[in-house]
């Protein structure tokens, strides 16, 4: 017999802003089918649990979420990057309902229509347009692509989230228009390698408003940059390309900002690590950066 009240899903997401992003989209299609979130593990009829398995301590964490959510609830589902290795998820808890790797929105749906079937009720399935986020109102992440082409030898992403896919320009910026609407204020570009976007679909042009779009790391900063909000690219690997968006933070279209994930500055350790880049350029570069754009700010 189906539940005569709303459905409660206890929620936690770890790990990276792309994870949380990930988290948003599940919460936003399980808000959609009249699904309420509940604060509390024991208040609730499952749990979710989003995982991190970048590293050995993002793993503990996880596997002691995990753990901490079958003690309180039992009934648990397991989502994300440790996920897709989840043979050390089965080995400390063998009862888990389900095990789903990254971006596997549809599978963790299904898990929950299995172990807790939506009620359908029109006043419970309503989200705001922008879906259902978890960071403050003043600021959202907004992820341009999953996964990555590099190869570094110390890195598991590409193992965990697959080659880069990038979305077209114009899903991004539509996503990007609503949460503006909504009344957030800054909006964080993320994505494995956000340099990168576009390269696996050529750039190819989507419309936007009266207008077709490149998926290129230029063209989406310029169009953001027209939408009100302060606009903060992170992960940005230093490629020659990045070169024409330091013009957009002369002009006050960006922030003259830029999250530069720096390994190391050896060109031993880099060719190790299977890094690519090089020092004397990397430093070259910024320094005209900074020439062109004296208030940018790395990190």
């Amino acid at each position: 017999m189906q539940q005569a009240t709303a459905p409660k899903i206890s929620f936690v997401s770890l790990g990276c802003p792309k994870a949380l992003v990930d988290s948003e989209r599940i919460i936003t299609r399980l808000r959609a089918e009249g699904y309420e979130l509940a604060r509390k593990h024991d208040g609730a009829d499952i749990v979710i649990v989003n995982t991190c398995g970048f590293l050995d301590s993002a793993k503990q964490e996880s596997l002691g979420a995990i753990g901490e959510a079958m003690a309180e609830n039992g009934k648990v589902i397991v989502t994300g990057c440790m996920g897709a290795e989840p043979e050390q998820i089965e080995a400390a808890y063998p009862g888990v309902l389900s095990i789903t790797g990254p971006q596997q929105y549809e599978s963790v749906l299904d898990a929950v229509h299995r172990a807790l079937p939506p009620v359908h009720n029109p006043h419970l399935d309503l989200v705001p347009p922008q879906g259902v986020k978890l960071t403050p109102r003043h600021y959202a992440y907004l992820k341009i692509s999953e996964g990555c082409n590099n190869r570094c030898s110390f890195c598991i992403i590409p193992k965990l989230r697959g080659d880069l896919v990038s979305r077209p320009a114009g899903d991004v910026l539509r996503e990007a228009e609503k949460l503006v609407a909504a009344g957030v204020k800054e909006l964080l570009v993320i994505s494995q390698d956000t340099s990168a976007y576009g390269v696996d679909i050529k750039y190819a042009e989507s419309p936007w408003q009266d207008r077709q779009v490149r998926a290129k790391f230029f063209d989406l900063a310029k169009e953001l940059g027209e939408l009100g909000a302060w606009v903060r690219l992170q992960y940005v690997y230093p490629y020659p390309h990045v070169d024409e968006v330091i013009g957009l933070m002369t002009e006050g279209k960006v922030l003259p900002y830029l999250d530069i994930p720096f390994q190391h500055a050896s060109p031993e350790v880099l060719k190790a690590m299977k890094r690519p880049a090089a020092q004397e350029k990397t430093l070259a570069r910024i320094k005209k950066w900074r020439e062109q754009c004296p208030e940018l700010t790395l990190s």
